[in-house]
């Protein structure tokens, strides 16, 4: 297998994540490009008609892309139940509000690096801002108990999705007002499957 991926983006990161924590890492190999919406890498939109990473390609069907179902492929294959019966509803939906937020943290990306400085919008960022921190204030109130029951693939996404607001956004402080979300981080960003995940510039 062959995992289309960037080095920077914490959608890939959520696959390489899972790639160790499974021991499935020895069995894809990663082709690294560039690529953004307005300059889309003909390798992506080869693999995904949307042209958006990842995209994992298999010897024995069609190419998969969105995190999310690639996820959800490599964990049946590897039969490790990071997507556990008996609370699966609870782990989709924490997986989706971790991947909304790293959707938000893009776009903030995308409106300050990819539009011409006349054109960028200070609103628009901030209001995807805004997502993440109600995000983070339900995290903080709802889902610590979630977080410290066994791995699955929703504390995956957001160790990922959290790793991101550290690689980009550190200087907004979202581990202010956040003390238990923040501490969880903090040792889930130690697993060895982390630090040898941590995005590149």
């Amino acid at each position: 297998m062959q995992l289309i991926s960037s080095p920077a983006s914490p959608f890939v990161r959520k696959v390489r994540v899972l790639l160790h924590e499974t021991g499935l890492d020895g069995q894809v190999e990663e082709l690294s490009i560039a690529t953004s919406p307005l300059a889309t890498a003909p390798e992506a939109i080869a693999a995904n008609p949307l042209g958006r990473i990842p995209a994992l390609l298999r010897d024995d069907g069609p190419a998969l892309y969105d995190s999310r179902v690639i996820c959800r492929y490599l964990d049946a294959r590897a039969g490790a139940g990071l997507y556990p019966e008996a609370r699966l509803w609870e782990v989709l939906t924490l997986e989706a509000t971790a991947d909304g937020m790293m959707d938000s943290c893009v776009l903030m990306i995308y409106e300050t690096r990819l539009r011409p400085e006349g054109a960028r919008s200070a609103e628009w960022v901030e209001a995807q801002w805004a997502k993440v921190a109600r995000a983070l204030d339900a995290l903080e109130d709802r889902w610590m108990d979630h977080l410290a029951g066994p791995l699955d693939m929703g504390q995956i996404a957001l160790g990922c999705a959290l790793g991101y607001l550290d690689f980009r956004y550190g200087a907004r402080g979202w581990r202010q007002g956040h003390p238990a979300l923040a501490a969880w981080q903090d040792g889930f960003a130690a697993r060895e499957s982390m630090v040898r995940t941590a995005p590149v510039a």
